[in-house]
């Protein structure tokens, strides 16, 4: 089996390097951080005139239809710019739609998404901090013909400027049986949208509140109580999708340090020269390697929806976790004082490097999921 990359598909990562590095430079990361938008519309046009935002868009609803493969590709170049944006969320929203949406969802909502007119994201974490299904406490009680949501999520990314959320509420017993999915337009009567403080200043985090939120039939995404299915099968493409943000900013670390390391002279000569940063800078390289051929891998599983996608989504996101974590690490231990520095982008690169690691759960959540899935 093939795990090369096409020629169309190289054109594309080189497209979306060059496009990133001349519009995504770090005086615009800065900008965007003290930004209360906290990204910039812009460069999201820009994103939909390439197709970008519908990269996996079907063809009927004005997308490309094209795989997790090439999304991928776009997602490690925006990782090495640290891109402030909602891509990944509204992608994911758009996952829910495509798999489960109904007709009139689909027309509606993903060809706005593919041409870029919408921003949504995923109301899903709760207080509890669990990424299962027991999870969601969030309550939809039947109300006539629909429903009244309430409940409370934390840590929703970009909900400040969406224009939809996907929202997990539980209409039935504990456990995945209960779960219903609901997409709501974001200022929706009920729903509560307050910005939190972060450690990253480029995701921006928001606390989102259900109460006594009305819904219709026509807003369930799916099937009533039938929504875990749909929703763990888009946290795969969630993981999949930021792990390889996080390993296109790996590489951009290890990019930064290696160059710094041929210019920084101590005792007479330039660091890099020292077999111990040169040991330091190998492990970064395989720590980047390794987890990149596991989230290529989880990519293609996704695409073809093999049975084991599920596994591979969670070792991707695993091995990027720890990998991009200790090569931020490494990379500020070799720059010295320096990579401490307000001034310097590296701890920029840490900080989104430990926000990363604990979406959709850290490393030894993944690997526990592993460890269930192979029956350890």
């Amino acid at each position: 089996m093939d795990f090369g990359f096409s020629e169309e598909q190289e054109m594309l990562r080189q497209s979306a390097s060059g496009l990133l590095e001349k519009e995504c430079p770090s005086a615009l990361v800065r900008r965007l951080m003290d930004d209360p938008a906290g990204y910039d519309a812009g460069l999201w046009k820009k994103f939909a005139e390439l197709g970008w935002t519908g990269l996996v868009v079907p063809e009927a609803y004005g997308g490309a239809g094209l795989s997790y493969v090439d999304l991928v590709l776009v997602l490690e170049e925006m990782g090495r710019v640290m891109l402030p944006s909602p891509f990944i969320w509204t992608a994911m929203f758009a996952e829910a739609i495509i798999r489960a949406g109904s007709d009139d969802q689909k027309r509606r909502i993903l060809p706005k998404i593919a041409a870029g007119e919408i921003v949504a994201t995923c109301a899903l974490l709760e207080p509890s901090g669990n990424w299962g299904a027991d999870g969601v406490a969030a309550t939809a009680r039947a109300h006539g013909a629909g429903f009244t949501l309430d409940g409370m999520k934390l840590f929703v990314n970009d909900a400040h400027v969406a224009d939809y959320l996907l929202v997990a509420a539980r209409t039935g017993a504990a456990g995945e049986d209960g779960v219903t999915l609901f997409a709501l337009e974001a200022r929706r009567a009920g729903i509560a949208i307050s910005p939190l403080k972060t450690m990253d200043a480029t995701r921006k985090l928001s606390e989102v509140t259900l109460g006594g939120v009305e819904a219709t039939a026509a807003d369930v995404v799916g099937t009533v109580g039938g929504g875990w299915p749909v929703l763990s099968a888009v946290l795969d493409r969630g993981k999949v999708m930021i792990a390889a943000e996080m390993m296109g900013g790996a590489q951009k670390v290890l990019d930064m340090t290696v160059e710094y390391a041929k210019v920084r002279v101590q005792f007479g000569r330039p660091i890099g020269s020292f077999q111990a940063v040169q040991h330091k800078c190998a492990d970064m390289m395989i720590d980047i390697e390794g987890a990149k051929s596991a989230v290529y891998y989880a990519a293609w599983a996704v695409s073809n929806e093999i049975a084991e996608a599920p596994l591979a989504a969670a070792l991707a996101k695993a091995a990027a976790s720890d990998a991009f974590r200790r090569v931020a690490a490494n990379g500020i231990q070799l720059h010295g004082g320096i990579g401490f520095t307000w001034e310097h982008d590296l701890h920029l690169y840490f900080k989104r490097a430990k926000s990363s690691e604990f979406t959709f759960g850290d490393a030894s959540y993944n690997r526990e999921l592993v460890a269930q899935g192979i029956n350890l």
